[in-house]
């Protein structure tokens, strides 16, 4: 079998008991399962929810506390714990583990979002398991992955995973909610993920985790859209993780419709820069752009809106006002604005407002 790297989610339900506790027996289950992934030569980073699921019940809560301060001070008491049976379990199997908690300011700077990638870059190199999760106990609400789901897709894309598998409680993706109607129909693979796929989602209706079926789809066309395929199911044991790999695991494999893995830089730009302006361009410059692979000129420019610098990220406009994708522009506005009111553009040569490895398209 060749050697993949994989990215693997493990959701709050899948840790936890009944009682909202941490689950030890899960781990020890978990960690055995990627360790013998992890001694066939394939590389193994952890995503893991449970931080806290783990500590709000030392806190004293009955159940998971649902204000932002509540929530938050039982991930900061819940990640030391879960980190401490992580480090246990896989000490077991001669493994070391790294902690990762990232955010999406993480992801927004680009310097930071280069850091991250070469950090956990290093730590696979190394042989060590990154044990990656958000950090809930700092994280401001509005720039929040959302949750784990998320996290998971946008790591598999940057470190540019063979795969992505988000383990759940449900073995996989159904028409309807298998818990509801027993004999609801299963989806054991999809090319994409269909719009009527997401409406069918369930929510979750775990008390311990935030994300239901439906953020996993969202999650896996966000991690399709960078090349990468999903698996979602159930698996815990040793020969479960094995089988998902080989094609034999119980859930709904997702496959790319035909896309390539896309570049960190691109990456960036799609999902995680913060445009600082807008520019319009005319069918020209559209045609060029999107059909032909294109850079973008002064030339196809009609207008410009805001107060950027050079190399900010732009959204990009067509005529008709709709978004059609964005960039790194390489002129400040002021610089842009005289360019494209001049005549004779830089003397008659050549020179790109966005080049075309630093655009994006928005489908």
């Amino acid at each position: 079998m060749p050697k993949k790297r994989l990215v693997i989610k493990i959701g709050s339900s899948s840790l936890t008991e009944k009682n909202g506790e941490l689950s030890y027996d899960s781990i020890s289950q978990y960690a055995k399962a990627a360790a013998a992934l992890k001694n066939d030569g394939h590389e193994v980073i952890l995503i893991s929810s449970g931080a806290v699921a783990a500590g709000f019940t030392k806190m004293g809560y009955p159940v998971r506390p649902v204000t932002t301060a509540g929530k938050q001070a039982a991930a900061a008491v819940g990640q030391n714990l879960l980190m401490q049976a992580y480090a246990e379990a896989f000490s077991h199997h001669g493994l070391v583990t790294a902690q990762l908690l990232l955010t999406r300011q993480d992801f927004m700077q680009e310097e930071h979002y280069k850091n991250a990638y070469n950090t956990m870059d290093e730590l696979i190199k190394r042989g060590v398991i990154p044990v990656i999760n958000e950090n809930d106990s700092t994280a401001v609400e509005e720039l929040t992955f959302g949750d784990n789901d998320m996290l998971s897709a946008l790591v598999s894309g940057c470190l540019h995973a063979d795969q992505l598998i988000i383990l759940t409680d449900i073995d996989g993706i159904y028409k309807e909610n298998p818990n509801t109607n027993p004999g609801a129909e299963k989806y054991n693979s999809l090319s994409g993920v269909p719009d009527e796929v997401i409406k069918q989602a369930e929510g979750s209706s775990s008390k311990v985790g935030t994300g239901g079926m439906k953020s996993k789809l969202e999650a896996a066309r966000t991690a399709h859209t960078m090349g990468v395929p999903v698996f979602i199911g159930k698996a815990q044991k040793e020969k479960q993780l094995v089988n998902i790999i080989s094609g034999d695991g119980s859930g709904t494999y997702l496959s790319p419709p035909g896309s390539k893995m896309m570049k960190n830089t691109k990456q960036w730009i799609a999902f995680h820069s913060l445009a600082k302006g807008k520019i319009y361009i005319d069918q020209g410059a559209e045609a060029a752009v999107l059909t032909k692979g294109k850079s973008i000129l002064p030339v196809g420019i009609t207008s410009v809106e805001g107060a950027f610098n050079s190399r900010d990220v732009v959204d990009v406009y067509n005529l008709q006002g709709r978004l059609i994708g964005r960039g790194k522009i390489n002129f400040d506005a002021d610089k842009l604005k005289e360019l494209i009111n001049r005549r004779n553009r830089l003397n008659g040569k050549r020179c790109e407002a966005i080049h075309r490895d630093q655009w994006i398209s928005v489908e």
